[in-house]
């Protein structure tokens, strides 16, 4: 079937209208144009088939849950189960349910929601039309899923008391909240102009870390001391992923500026709210009193919010690593236009 003038993937025939091909310096406008040639080059190869964008979305989803799924998927134990149970005796769920891992609910709906718009971003103009709708479908059926049986399964194990109802509350909420943050991820990566990918590529970078620390140490296992300092290293992983977010979404317009101010803010204060949710929602003593555990949540926020020590290093290091990667757009692009001008001056 032909690209119609509805269709969203369709390629237009001509370069846009504020990029021109001059002999001189490259100018900011020549990203969009190198953006334009390669589209237009990719617009030549057949579409891929609708399907696969549904299978890009379901294979992202359970890639997100990786880290958990290599724990073997045995829920954790419970501070309110009906029963005694040992840990190898605990039912399967497809997420894990616990106050101790609020953080890897997060990554992994997040995560798999990231590389599901990273997929689909990837495919340029060959993407199909509701490409983007079919692989969240795709990302939802999985995810959904993994929500609801999980529900279910500690449902039916917990006691029959308020605190049980409040428990499973909070944790469907997260889960849901998470789902929610996810679409907006894969949206924004996959569909929206680079300052809102670089924006979803940022929330993505931030969440990631404690996907690999649940991959290097699965949840529920005794860390190793070889492993520490592999773990030291995640800690940089986020920092470097918005870096290069920021870099390949260029600087050249004030829109990609306040994408790149909005992924360095997230950077500054999501760590700061991970710390302080995980050790507030961690502690036995606080859970039997929700407003205590709130207003030690805000102490906490408020202390890893202002610590130099902690929020210094990874900011520097994103700005180092945009930069850098800035600097190696600009060689390659002027690169780039040097040999456009030699090639029209030898035809």
């Amino acid at each position: 079937m032909e690209p119609s003038e509805t269709d969203p993937a369709a390629a237009p025939t001509e370069p846009p209208a504020d990029s021109v091909v001059t002999n001189g310096p490259a100018r900011a406008d020549d990203t969009a144009l190198d953006e334009w040639r390669a589209d237009d080059e990719s617009a030549t190869l057949p579409r891929i088939p609708r399907w696969v964008c549904l299978l890009v979305g379901i294979a992202a989803a359970a890639i997100g849950l990786l880290p958990w799924l290599i724990t073997g998927m045995r829920l954790p134990l419970q501070n309110l189960w009906a029963t005694e149970t040992l840990p190898d005796d605990m039912p399967v769920a497809l997420l894990p349910f616990s106050q101790y891992a609020l953080t890897l609910i997060v990554a992994v709906l997040v995560t798999g929601a990231a590389i599901a718009g990273i997929a689909i971003r990837a495919m340029g103009r060959r993407r199909p039309r509701f490409g983007v709708v079919l692989a969240l479908v795709g990302l939802l059926v999985v995810q959904v899923t993994a929500v609801v049986q999980t529900s279910v399964v500690v449902n039916q194990g917990l006691e029959q008391r308020w605190e049980s109802d409040l428990y499973l509350a909070a944790l469907v909420g997260v889960s849901a909240l998470s789902t929610l943050v996810g679409v907006l991820v894969m949206l924004l990566i996959a569909a929206a102009p680079r300052a809102g990918a670089v924006i979803g590529l940022s929330i993505a970078a931030v969440a990631s870390m404690s996907w690999f620390t649940g991959l290097i140490v699965p949840f529920g296992s005794v860390q190793a001391t070889e492993l520490s300092p592999l773990l030291d290293l995640v800690r940089w992983i986020p920092p470097i992923l918005v870096g290069a977010a920021i870099a390949w979404g260029g600087v050249n317009t004030v829109g990609r500026v306040i994408a790149a101010l909005i992924g360095l803010i997230l950077l500054w204060v999501a760590p700061a709210l991970i710390t302080a949710v995980s050790m507030a929602a961690g502690s036995r003593v606080l859970a039997k009193d929700p407003p205590e555990m709130i207003d030690y949540a805000v102490d906490v926020f408020g202390m890893a919010l202002t610590q130099p020590s902690v929020v210094i290093p990874p900011l520097v290091v994103a700005v180092v690593v945009a930069v850098i990667g800035l600097v190696l757009r600009a060689i390659l692009r002027r690169s780039r236009a040097r040999t456009r001008a030699s090639t029209a001056d030898t035809v």
